[in-house]
């Protein structure tokens, strides 16, 4: 809701409100007032108030001084929660994201922390008094994403100042949502280029520019994303516009263009994640990679039918045995004109099972519901890859391999009780056929160690149910025992973004997957470190002294609201956080 007022005028209407209606009394009657006399010769007066929906912050703005006549703006968007699904009938999210072009910027960005004034770099831009009174105003708090706004000052049609919250807590993850908060509103008011300068406010953080501005890029490019893909008639899409992004900071600008890159490898786990199973099978999975690999100039292989059998992938077979839709394994490779010397590749693993429908061991109510993101793992993967072909470009191989398969029902289909015998000779007793992710990664896993002689192996998956009981909705789940592949990941979820928490590997674990007909079976009988069984099952098809870590994202994999950089749906997680891993080499 947006008060169009008059400055002075409110605190008046308040006292008159009635107490039941209150609202509604003062949208009829502050819509319809004309500016005072005396204020409108010379147009010093405030047009417009928001009340943002995140924390109930206010959103206002400001006319130029003989900026010529009172013409409301739209509603102000939220400053840090977005749209939600009501108002989603209408998706007008930006169709690209570039930094420089040769447009005029209309639109200026600057930054305000919570309880400071304009820095003296912001203040050059203020030539005429109108973004300080806007950003002393009561209503412009600083708290981080929460906008105020002046319209026709200082050369530009707009200037949106930001709040970057408390200062002292300012680290990359705020810029991302600040990043998102603005975003937004330039999407709603159609903006194709703006300015931004942040020169001033950043100066002497604990992360330099160029950090911001990889940070402010991740957060442009993740809101940039909407869940469009299949919308019908019964959908009006507004006409997408191309941003782009303007900076006197080159290091700044430098970080935009990165970040960037990075929420493009996330969008594109994304779109991946969101398809459905009738879409989204292994053998599309398996075409989008050909595709990527086409565009970017990695080398892909896809291994499926008789050749799954003679390479003993017997987790990947079964699984996908009973669909339509023939399960495959993918195999995609970077590899730099020039390797470093000595350098072995880092193996990226990722369970790409396209539906769930828990096999035999069927999933029941509303369980089978959203399993077409039982591929996340996989997707995952796949966007990073497009990352560190694009953006990271290390010296050294990188391999990713995608499990892929759907878990249907057929008289084909595998069964509890059936014993498979894995390509390490390890034997697994199959307990639950709802515990197949765990069969498919062990292949990759086995794979990984005898053929591709990695420095290290990371496997991701929405592995259990477990994890999102044991670390809710904020943190992944990592088993890792190498202390340096660990503090790789650790510091690469600090530069993400996208927390991970460690869990205990220990060998008495392990012992809990013992079978009493074969080595170990594929889900222990009871409940007992639920999330942690999966990481045990796994270290078997993982060679010793191989430095491998598991994160298993069921919990972070999507969300049920739109917040930050998110609308609801699937985050992406894993992407960037990988290619941040392989940044650091």
């Amino acid at each position: 809701m947006v008060l169009h007022i008059q400055f002075g005028v409110l605190p008046v209407l308040e006292q008159k409100a009635p107490a039941r209606g209150r609202r509604r009394w003062l949208v009829e009657r502050l819509e319809v007032l004309k500016a005072p006399r005396g204020l409108q010769r010379t147009g010093r007066f405030v047009v417009g108030v928001g009340c943002a929906a995140a924390h109930g912050a206010r959103v206002y703005w400001c006319a130029r001084p003989g900026g010529g006549p009172y013409r409301p703006d739209p509603v102000i968007n939220d400053s840090i929660e977005s749209p939600g699904p009501a108002r989603q009938g209408v998706l007008n999210m930006f169709q690209s994201v570039r930094v420089g072009g040769r447009a005029k910027p209309e639109v200026l960005v600057l930054g305000k922390f919570k309880g400071e004034k304009l820095d003296t770099t912001s203040a050059k831009h203020d030539t005429d008094g109108w973004i300080k009174a806007a950003s002393e105003r009561p209503e412009a708090t600083g708290e981080a994403g929460v906008i105020s706004e002046v319209t026709g000052s200082s050369g530009f049609d707009r200037t949106i100042i930001v709040g970057l919250g408390d200062k002292d807590s300012f680290e990359p993850g705020v810029m991302r949502n600040v990043a998102a908060a603005v975003g937004r509103r330039l999407a709603q008011v159609k903006a194709t280029a703006f300015e931004a300068d942040f020169a001033g406010v950043l100066k002497g953080r604990r992360f330099d520019t160029r950090q911001a501005g990889r940070a402010f890029g991740e957060g442009l490019g993740l809101i940039a994303w909407l869940a469009d893909e299949f919308r019908g008639k019964a959908t009006t899409v507004a006409e997408r516009t191309k941003l782009s992004v303007q900076t006197a900071d080159d290091a700044f600008a430098k970080g935009i263009k990165e970040g960037l890159g990075f929420a493009e490898g996330a969008n594109l786990a994304r779109t991946l994640s969101n398809r459905p199973p009738n879409i989204c099978t292994p053998d599309h999975m398996a075409s989008e990679a050909r595709k990527l690999a086409r565009e970017t100039g990695m080398k892909c292989t896809v291994i499926k039918g008789k050749a799954l059998t003679d390479e003993k992938l017997v987790g990947i077979e079964t699984v996908g045995a009973a669909s339509e839709h023939k399960p495959c394994m993918i195999r995609l490779e970077y590899r730099p004109s020039r390797v470093r010397k000595g350098a072995k590749p880092a193996v990226l693993v990722g369970k790409t099972i396209t539906y769930d429908s828990g096999g035999l061991s069927i999933k029941v109510g509303g369980g089978m519901r959203g399993m077409k993101r039982d591929k996340d793992g996989g997707c995952a993967v796949f966007g990073a890859m497009h990352t560190i072909a694009t953006v990271v470009k290390p010296d050294f191989p990188v391999v990713a391999l995608l499990a892929c398969a759907e878990n249907a029902i057929s008289e084909v289909a595998y069964r509890p009780d059936d014993i498979l015998t894995f390509r390490n000779g390890v034997t697994v007793e199959v307990t639950n056929t709802d515990a197949e992710g765990r069969l498919v990664l062990a292949d990759a896993l086995v794979w990984a160690c005898e053929k591709e002689k990695p420095g290290y192996i990371v496997d991701m998956a929405t592995l259990t149910g477990g994890v999102v009981v044991a670390l809710g909705k904020v943190f992944a789940g990592m088993w890792c025992d190498d202390d340096q592949l660990r503090a790789k990941i650790e510091k690469a979820s600090e530069i993400s973004g996208e927390r991970v928490w460690r869990l205990p590997h220990h060998n008495d674990y392990r012992e809990m997957m013992r079978s009493v007909v074969a080595d170990v079976h594929n889900s222990a009988p009871v409940r007992e470190a639920h999330p942690i069984q999966g990481a045990a099952f796994l270290s078997y098809f993982v060679t010793e002294g191989t430095p491998w870590a598991h994160i298993d994202i069921a919990g972070v994999h999507a969300t049920e609201r739109d917040a930050g950089c998110y609308i609801a749906g699937p985050t992406g997680y894993g992407a960037r956080l990988l290619a941040s891993l392989i940044e650091q080499g």
